[in-house]
């Protein structure tokens, strides 16, 4: 992980971008978290170390790294925006009942653009599929309480 951050790093500057201790810890903590945090987990993970760091400044180089390329943001409705640090190519399943978000693979999916650009003659750019269940951990929740 150390080597995305520091290749990330380089990329900002070399397009003219200061790199801000604040700045780098941001980058850092989404590269290595891996956990599609909000911009409010971020800043309050980070407060300790940055106490002078307001939210908007998480929320500001959060855009510049949407911009970069370098991260990608989550939407899901009305929610709060999470933030992934993993720009390749994957897909999330969400827990229905805490929200947890994990990543996946299913390299298959390439076929399903080609299909539809065939299909309907427009040039594909991207697709997003998201897939909604339970977590292992709110199920053993679950059944716990159920025993009770």
């Amino acid at each position: 992980m150390a080597a995305r951050v520091q290749h990330a790093l380089e990329l900002l500057k070399k397009t003219g971008v200061r790199i801000t201790p604040q700045r780098h810890a941001i980058l850092n903590y989404l590269m290595e978290s891996m956990g599609h945090p909000t911009a409010d987990e971020i800043y309050r993970a980070l407060e300790s170390k940055f106490p002078s760091m307001s939210v908007a400044t998480v929320y500001n180089n959060l855009k510049m790294f949407i911009e970069a390329g370098m991260v990608h943001e989550l939407t899901y409705g009305d929610n709060a925006s999470r933030y992934d640090g993993n720009v390749s190519e994957h897909y999330h399943i969400i827990c229905e009942k805490c929200g947890k978000i994990e990543d996946f693979s299913y390299p298959y999916l390439a076929d399903v653009e080609h299909h539809a650009s065939l299909e309907t003659g427009f040039e594909v750019h991207g697709h997003r599929m998201e897939l909604y269940g339970v977590c292992k951990a709110c199920i053993n929740k679950e059944i716990q309480q159920n025993k009770e």
